[in-house]
C-alpha cells in the first residue's frame, strides 16, 4: 500500500532527465542516496481521493477522465474523450495493485501549476528531483495536432533565491503508452534547509496539453562511492558455510565532500532495509558471518555535519555475498553385493561428484556402477559439490559376499537308455537346467538318463543367496543299429544290390552269409544268388553298448512265369490276375487290350494286380490279350488271359 507524503500531496512535478539540464543546473555525477521524498500517490479503488497540502489552480473531479483545468487520482482509465486519450490499466510502477496516478487535464491559460515548500532538507547538500511523466494524448487526437505539454519548474530558497531552472520543452505524443523520466538536480546553500518547488505549464490549454505523473522523488547527490570486494573487484560472490571465507569489501569515496564520514551498512532481506553496522566507520569492512542467507553491503557517506542524518547520506553500489549452506548428500548402494553382480552406487544433492574407494576405485559419475571382485568391499566416500562450489562428503559401506565354490563331478559316456548320477556340491539349494532328462532338476545329485548327449547347467546358491554355476556334459553313445533293407526280386542269373545301411555310435557291420555276394565288407554290396537267399547284417557298438541285426530275403525265379486265366468271383480264390515275377522288374509294363484294341488296364510292374473289371465294371468272360514290356532291352511278351466266371 504506498503513502502519501503530505508533503508532496496534489503535486503536478517538472523534472528533467541530466542529459536535458540547462548549462545553469548542477549534474550529479557521483553517488544517490535514498528518496527523501517519495511519492507514489497510493492505490486502492477507482477513483482516489482529492490531494491535499498543496497549492495548485487546478480542481480536484471524481471523474476519471478530467476536463481542462481538472485532475484526479486514479487506478485505471479507459475511453476519455472518444479514445483520444490512452487507456491506463496501472500506473507506473508494474505489478503494482491498483495503485494511483495523478492525471491532468491542462487549463486554458498558461501559469504556476504547482507551488510547495520541502522541509527539513540537509545545507549545503546536492539533489536529484525526479519523477515520472506520460503524455496521454494518443499521437490521432486532435487530428494529429495535439498541443504538446510544456513545463518549466524552478527551485528557490524562501527568500527567492533560484537554486535551479529548467524547462522541459514540447513533451511529444508516442505511439503507445510510454513513461519517461525526467530529473533535475540543485544544491541547497549552507544553512538552507526548506526549498520552494514553482512548477509552470507554460503551453495553452485545448485540444491536447494532458499528462500522467507517478514516482516522484527526492534524493541526494554526493560524491561517486564505489564499493567491491577487495581480492576480486566482484559485487555479487558467492561462499560456502563454514568456509572460512577472509573477505574484506573495500570502498572508494570521490572528491565533493570537505569532509566525508563513511559509514558501513547491511541488509538482511535483499536491500528492502538497511542497517548501519556499529563500528564500522572505515573503507574496508571485513566480513565474517556464517548464516546461510543473502548478506548485501553498501557504504554510506555524508559531508560532517550531517553524518549523523541518514536522509543527506549517499550510498555506493551494494554488494552481494551469498551464503551457502553445504549440499544435503543422499548417498547409497545396493549393498551387500555377490562377486561378479554390479555394485552400484548413489549419491544426490550436488553438481559434481568424486568417489574414491577400496582397490584404487575412482569415479566422477554421480551412480557409477561396476563388477564386484573379492577385493572391493569396504568404505566408499564421495565428495559432492553444488554449482557455487560447496562441498559436503559422505561415506557408504559395501559389502561383497563370495560366490560359493562349485564342484561339479565328470561323467562317463553311457550308453542310449541308460543312466548316470550326477554330483554338485558347494552351496545350500541347487538348480539343474535344462530339467529335461533329470529325475529331480533340485538337488545336487539327480540321476540322468537324456536321449541324446546333453550338456547340464547348474546354478548352485550358498546361504549368504550368493550363487555360481558349473557344467557337466552327458554323453550318450548311440545304440547299434542295423537295415538290410528291403527284400529283392530278381531272375535267376540277375544281380540285385542289397540296401543296407547302419546307425550307432562306434559300430561295425557283417554280412552273412557272405556267398554270392561281391564284396561283404560293403554297406550295400551287390548280391548275385542262383536260390532264394536270406541275407543278415550284424551291426556291433565298439563301445560295449550292444549288437543289432536285420535280414533280407532274396526272391530268385528260375523263368517268367504269366498265369493264363484267373477267375475274378470274389470267393477269395483266385481273383486277380497276378504275375508276382515283376516284382524283380519293377519298372516293366503291363498292358490289357479288349477285342477292339482298347485298354482295359494298364500298370507298371506288379504294383497293381488286375482284378477282371473295366471302369469299375465287370468285363465278360472271354480271353484278352496282352503286352508286357519289361524294359531291360528283352523281347516283348505278348499272350492271351483269360477270365472265367
Amino acid at each position: 500500500m504506498k503513502k502519501l507524503n503530505n508533503l508532496f500531496i496534489s503535486t503536478f512535478v517538472f523534472v528533467c532527465l541530466v542529459c536535458h539540464l540547462a548549462s545553469t543546473a548542477q549534474v550529479c555525477t557521483g553517488a544517490l542516496g535514498d528518496p527523501v521524498v517519495n511519492i507514489h500517490f497510493g492505490s486502492g479503488s477507482n477513483p482516489g481521493s482529492q490531494l491535499k497540502a498543496a497549492t495548485t489552480t487546478y480542481n480536484f473531479t471524481s471523474s476519471i477522465c478530467p476536463n481542462d483545468g481538472f485532475y484526479t487520482v486514479v487506478n485505471s482509465t479507459a475511453g476519455c474523450f472518444s479514445n483520444s486519450w490512452y487507456s491506463l490499466t496501472e500506473d507506473h510502477t508494474p505489478g503494482d495493485a491498483n495503485g494511483y496516478v495523478m492525471l491532468v487535464n491542462a487549463s486554458q491559460i498558461p501559469g504556476d501549476f504547482f507551488v510547495d515548500t520541502v522541509k527539513n532538507l540537509c545545507a549545503n547538500t546536492t539533489y536529484e528531483f525526479a519523477a515520472w511523466i506520460l503524455n496521454i494524448v494518443t499521437t490521432s487526437a486532435c487530428n494529429g495536432n495535439a498541443i504538446q505539454p510544456k513545463l518549466v519548474f524552478n527551485i528557490e530558497t524562501v527568500s527567492g533565491t533560484v537554486l535551479g531552472t529548467y524547462s522541459t520543452g514540447s513533451i511529444p505524443t508516442t505511439s503507445s503508452t510510454s513513461w519517461k523520466q525526467y530529473g533535475l538536480f540543485f544544491t541547497t546553500p549552507p544553512n538552507v534547509n526548506n526549498v520552494i518547488i514553482r512548477l509552470t505549464n507554460t503551453a495553452p490549454g485545448g485540444c491536447g496539453n494532458d499528462i500522467a505523473l507517478d514516482d516522484i522523488t527526492f534524493r541526494p547527490c554526493g560524491p561517486g562511492v564505489t564499493a567491491a570486494v577487495a581480492t576480486t573487484g566482484q559485487t555479487a560472490v558467492d561462499i560456502c558455510k563454514g568456509v572460512a571465507s577472509n573477505l574484506s569489501i573495500n570502498a572508494t569515496v570521490g572528491a565533493g565532500y570537505i569532509s566525508p564520514i563513511p559509514q558501513w551498512q547491511e541488509s538482511l532481506d535483499n536491500g528492502v532495509t538497511w542497517s548501519d553496522i556499529p563500528g564500522a566507520a572505515m573503507l574496508t569492512y571485513q566480513f565474517n558471518k556464517t548464516g546461510n542467507i543473502i548478506y548485501k553491503y553498501r557504504l554510506s557517506v555524508a559531508e560532517g555535519v550531517n553524518a549523523a542524518i541518514s536522509s543527506c547520506r549517499v550510498y555506493s553500489n551494494p554488494v552481494v555475498i551469498t551464503v551457502h549452506d553445504i549440499p544435503s548428500i543422499n548417498a547409497g548402494s545396493n549393498s551387500p553385493v555377490c562377486e561378479k553382480q554390479l555394485i552400484k552406487l548413489t549419491a544426490t544433492g550436488g553438481a559434481t561428484y568424486s568417489w574414491i574407494g577400496p582397490a584404487g576405485f575412482g569415479s566422477t559419475l554421480a551412480t557409477p556402477s561396476f563388477t564386484a571382485q573379492s577385493n572391493s568391499g569396504g568404505i566408499y566416500n564421495v565428495v559432492v559439490t553444488d554449482q557455487f562450489g560447496c562441498k559436503n562428503s559422505a561415506s557408504v559401506t559395501v559389502v561383497t559376499n563370495p560366490n560359493p565354490q562349485v564342484t561339479v563331478s565328470n561323467t562317463q559316456p553311457i550308453c542310449e537308455g541308460n543312466i548316470v548320477t550326477l554330483q554338485a556340491g558347494g552351496g545350500t539349494t541347487y538348480k539343474w537346467l535344462p530339467a529335461m532328462g533329470l529325475s529331480d532338476a533340485n538337488i545336487a545329485n539327480p540321476i540322468a538318463s537324456p536321449a541324446d548327449t546333453t550338456t547340464y547347467r547348474v546354478i548352485v546358491t550358498s546361504a549368504n543367496s550368493c550363487s555360481d554355476t558349473g557344467t557337466v556334459v552327458v554323453n550318450i553313445l548311440k545304440k547299434p543299429i542295423a537295415n538290410a533293407g528291403a527284400d529283392k526280386i530278381l531272375f535267376k542269373g540277375q544281380k540285385v544290390v542289397i540296401d543296407g545301411s547302419a546307425g550307432g555310435t562306434n559300430v561295425s557291420f557283417s554280412w552273412y552269409p557272405v556267398s554270392f555276394l561281391d564284396d561283404p565288407l560293403l554297406m550295400q554290396p551287390t548280391a548275385m544268388p542262383v536260390s532264394d537267399t536270406r541275407y543278415t547284417l550284424v551291426v556291433a557298438s565298439n563301445v560295449g553298448c550292444g549288437t543289432a541285426t536285420d535280414e533280407v530275403f532274396v526272391k530268385v525265379f528260375n523263368g517268367f512265369y504269366i498265369p493264363n486265366a484267373f477267375s475274378p468271383n470274389n470267393d477269395m480264390l483266385n481273383d486277380t490276375w497276378r504275375i508276382d515275377v515283376l516284382a524283380g522288374v519293377p519298372g516293366a509294363s503291363v498292358i490289357v487290350y479288349n477285342r477292339f484294341g482298347g485298354i482295359i488296364f494298364q500298370t507298371t510292374g506288379n504294383s497293381q494286380y488286375w482284378n477282371g473289371t473295366y471302369k469299375g465294371q465287370p468285363v465278360p468272360m472271354g480271353a484278352y490279350p496282352y503286352i508286357i514290356d519289361l524294359k531291360n532291352g528283352m523281347p516283348l511278351k505278348k499272350g492271351m488271359v483269360m477270365v472265367v466266371r
